[in-house]
């Protein structure tokens, strides 16, 4: 399956408007595609993801100083970036400083996945837009990832009550595949974390310019803008298209996740009890 004309097109922006201000998108100014992953009902009746607790965004490279006050006032004083040197250098999006908030620098990929050979592989790899492909690069996430994602993960066993953000350039792949496996543990159905992914359609839009300018200056899209765009399609189908590779390659999410990030099942039951909260405890 392949990106259609209509994904490709810019979306009305009252439309775009009235996605984001309501749930699950957070405002924080200077910050794009910002979620949170609360709310989201389980396989256990009356029991749902904990809200205000952990979010997903693109990169907070310009946040502003409002934004930096708005996220310490929803209690997030740790940053999970799981961007590479490289790419911080490429796009000119240094980590910011942001009075009492901890970065830490969990990059997916080393920065000799940064070469100009193995970025066009991607490139042309993204460029396609067909499901196929982001399986092939949601597969290189998942191999080089285990120790970014362990790092959140044990966050989650061990801090419970420190809410916490994470991200990537676009706040799509890398940020969609630990949301998905976050949102797996926590015994969410694939059909509402499909969802969740492709609110970056949305999410995404106003950065479309920015996002699209940076892409400009690479060969393969410089003349090819609809190749760049199909690079930053989120597409529901996608992300269900993943579920069928973590459980058919990887075992599915627990297998992987001990696997590739050394947790045990005791971790993976303790990560599940602090991610989520009864229905009940909320009235």
């Amino acid at each position: 399956m392949t990106a259609t004309d209509s994904e490709l097109e810019p979306l009305d922006p009252a439309y775009v408007a009235d996605v984001l201000s309501r749930p699950p998108f957070v405002q924080i100014p200077g910050v794009c595609n910002v979620r949170d992953l609360g709310s989201y009902p389980t396989a256990t009746p009356d029991v749902v993801t904990k809200p205000g607790y952990a979010y997903r965004s693109a990169e907070l490279s310009s946040i502003t100083e409002e934004g930096a006050r708005k996220m310490v006032s929803l209690g997030i004083l740790t940053v999970f970036d799981l961007r590479s040197d490289p790419e911080m250098r490429k796009y000119s999006s240094p980590i910011p400083t942001i009075e009492g908030v901890d970065v830490v620098p969990t990059p997916v990929f080393k920065n000799e996945d940064y070469s100009p050979e193995k970025l066009a592989k991607k490139f042309e790899l993204y460029a396609t837009g067909t499901t196929e492909s982001f399986m092939i690069l949601y597969s290189q996430i998942l191999e080089h990832g285990g120790p970014a994602f362990g790092t959140i993960l044990r966050h989650v066993r061990d801090k419970p009550n420190s809410p916490f953000i994470f991200h990537c350039t676009a706040g799509k792949d890398r940020t969609g595949v630990i949301a998905a496996i976050l949102l797996k543990l926590a015994g969410v159905d694939n059909h509402f974390i499909s969802q969740d992914y492709s609110l970056t359609r949305v999410g995404r839009e106003p950065d479309r310019a920015k996002v699209l300018g940076r892409l400009s200056k690479e060969p393969l899209f410089a003349a090819n803008s609809e190749a760049a765009m199909r690079m930053l399609t989120s597409r529901y189908e996608t992300m269900r298209a993943f579920f069928n590779l973590l459980e058919e390659k990887y075992g599915g999410v627990e297998t992987y996740v001990k696997t590739y990030t050394e947790l045990t099942d005791q971790d993976l039951r303790t990560i599940r009890s602090n991610l989520v909260v009864t229905t009940k405890s909320r009235m």
